[in-house]
């Protein structure tokens, strides 16, 4: 989005995927103490199904441990006119584009989190991505049989 630090331009690459040529900067944190965790607080049953569904995962996702109550609040009302918008008969595709943004604000996609180098790690393997090794295994195979990669 244009206008919006960090928003404009390709999604960064994972950091086992970047080449560092240069110096990373440090970024700028202001650590503020936060007071116990956070409750997440209950969906409305009377929500869209998938809305529904949407807010659940938000508790299970690793960004999610970093909301604040002020998050959980925004993720709410994004539940809410999420709701509404797919019970009307008519689907708002600038509902849906505002909803987009603001789950996006939440951190809720691969690509937001990359901008703001944020990585969940579920459990893999460190090294490689799959696709690389498998990709490297292949070359190999191909090597072996007597044809060049």
């Amino acid at each position: 989005m244009a206008g919006k630090p960090g928003r404009g331009g390709p999604v960064p690459k994972r950091s086992s995927e970047r080449r560092r040529r240069n110096k990373e900067s440090k970024p700028q944190v202001v650590p503020i103490k936060g007071i116990g965790p956070v409750p997440v607080p209950p969906a409305d049953p009377n929500w869209h199904e998938l809305a529904r569904e949407w807010y659940a995962s938000l508790a299970q996702s690793g960004q999610s441990q970093f909301y604040e109550p002020s998050d959980w609040a925004a993720a709410r009302v994004l539940a809410a006119v999420m709701s509404k918008n797919l019970k009307q008969t008519k689907f708002s595709s600038v509902l849906f584009a505002t909803v987009w943004a603001g789950m996006g604000d939440l951190l809720t996609t691969e690509g937001e989190r990359r901008r703001v180098r944020l990585e969940i790690d579920r459990g893999q393997e460190e090294g490689e991505p799959a696709a690389v090794t498998a990709i490297a295994d292949y070359k190999k195979r191909l090597a072996v049989g007597g044809k060049k990669a």
